[in-house]
């Protein structure tokens, strides 16, 4: 058959062109996604050092401002409010901080994750590569800086009298776990950021909500009692709770099991496995489409 008589599909598949920026199927992307991990960890190792290469004080903000904002949650919370009651006094110091510091990583990863696509549409236009790279990169910015934040975590663990014991360890899990999800988060609040850049100004509101609903400050046990069992069950298994709860017991000797919402490793890996996959899923549907219009 004469070329001139084929349409321009027919005659582009006979010579093997394909569409320029079509999505890829999973399993390519997949691979390209792994293909590009080199530039994905420098990528969130650069954003990292940059993020307080104006500031004097430097990487110490890293650790610095994630403190402070405990040290303000616990004037407010621990002194004024007395949201410490069902707490150990000498608990609730080390209870504050690892809430904060683990609510904080959700909340970084996913507040990236809104900018990751509108706020590098220069990159994104410019340079053919999966874009799933940036929120994912964003996400690892979040894990590393919260490494940083582990150190001062575990001294002031220490200083409040838990020595380090057998359930340290579960921390890894719990971060990893906790990682996957916050990575499915970015993903989907990124491509839900590219099309809506208003939705970072409204993201904050959301996060708040998410905070003073999730126990960072206080024990939801106790806060809870005498309220619905299905307002209890809610509000204990939505993932925040879950991640802090499990580092807590981690983390602090005799924060023990009955503090643990039932089938709690099953919730854990449960959000991440759901989260992580539905979020890469959706985002990869769209993917022909960032950076355009």
């Amino acid at each position: 058959m004469s070329d001139t008589t084929l349409s321009p599909a027919e005659l582009a598949a006979k010579h093997g062109l394909s569409v320029s920026g079509a999505r890829p199927g999973l399993t390519a992307y997949i691979k390209q996604l792994w293909g590009r991990r080199h530039f994905i960890l420098s990528f969130s190792s650069a954003k990292l050092t940059a993020q307080y290469s104006e500031a004097k004080l430097g990487q110490i903000w890293q650790v610095a401002t994630p403190l402070l904002n405990a040290l303000v949650y616990y004037f407010i919370f621990g002194v004024l409010m007395n949201a410490k009651r069902g707490i150990d006094s000498d608990a609730y110091i080390p209870f504050l901080v690892t809430g904060v510091f683990l609510f904080t990583f959700t909340q970084n990863s996913l507040m990236a994750g809104v900018r990751a696509i509108s706020g590098n549409l220069g990159l994104v236009r410019a340079l053919h590569f999966p874009r799933a790279s940036l929120p994912v990169s964003f996400a690892l910015q979040q894990l590393q800086q919260l490494l940083f934040s582990m150190i001062v975590l575990m001294i002031v663990v220490v200083s409040s009298g838990f020595m380090p014991s057998m359930t340290w360890p579960l921390i890894i899990p719990v971060l990893a776990l906790q990682f996957v999800f916050n990575t499915g988060l970015a993903l989907i609040f990124a491509r839900l950021g590219s099309k809506t850049p208003d939705l970072a100004q409204l993201m904050p509101f959301i996060m708040r909500t998410w905070m003073y609903s999730s126990g960072v400050m206080f024990s939801l046990s106790t806060v809870l009692k005498g309220k619905p069992h299905w307002l209890k069950d809610i509000l204990q298994c939505n993932p925040a709770a879950v991640y802090m709860d499990l580092a807590r017991y981690a983390l602090m000797d005799g924060y023990g099991g009955h503090s643990l919402p039932p089938h709690v490793w099953a919730l854990a890996a449960g959000w991440a496995v759901v989260v992580g996959g539905l979020g890469f899923v959706y985002f990869w549907k769209a993917e022909e489409r960032y950076g355009r219009g």
